[in-house]
């Protein structure tokens, strides 16, 4: 087995005569890739919608592994992503905006803009990769 932390080896199979995949990573269950009609039938995740879970997910990640250091009770955590394609090819993202909703009764907004801090300048790898490329704007809400 390989260290997760420095290889990742992922395979995708294609499904169909159009555009739907399965895709996995190392011994992780499959997940389900495709394109939207025509080119694909709608039965699964297009490319960028697994990437903005990712973004969210590594963002989401760093965020709860910093607020725990430092003791923070965290009851409820979400962050709903949105991100807005170009039009020209590739029409990747040119903007994500992300709401972090977070219930803690005792963790401040300058408790999470140090986290997010650290997540955008060290911690989170998919946020490194489209740093310069995509605008990210957050919005924050905390609920105690």
């Amino acid at each position: 087995m390989t260290d997760k932390s420095k290889e990742l080896n992922s395979i995708i199979k294609l499904v169909n005569n159009k555009l739907h995949f399965t895709g996995s990573v190392d011994n992780n269950d499959p997940v389900s890739i495709d394109y939207m009609t025509p080119l694909g039938d709608d039965l699964g995740y297009t490319s960028l919608e697994l990437f903005l879970l990712s973004f969210s997910s590594c963002l989401g990640s760093a965020i709860l592994i910093f607020l725990r250091r430092i003791n923070k009770t965290i009851t409820n955590f979400e962050i709903h992503s949105n991100g807005q394609r170009r039009e020209e090819h590739p029409t990747g993202f040119k903007s994500i905006h992300l709401d972090i909703k977070l219930t803690s009764s005792d963790s401040t907004e300058e408790d999470l803009k140090k986290v997010i801090a650290l997540a955008e300048d060290k911690y989170c790898p998919v946020w490194s990769m489209i740093k310069g490329n995509t605008t990210v704007e957050i919005n924050v809400v905390i609920s105690k």
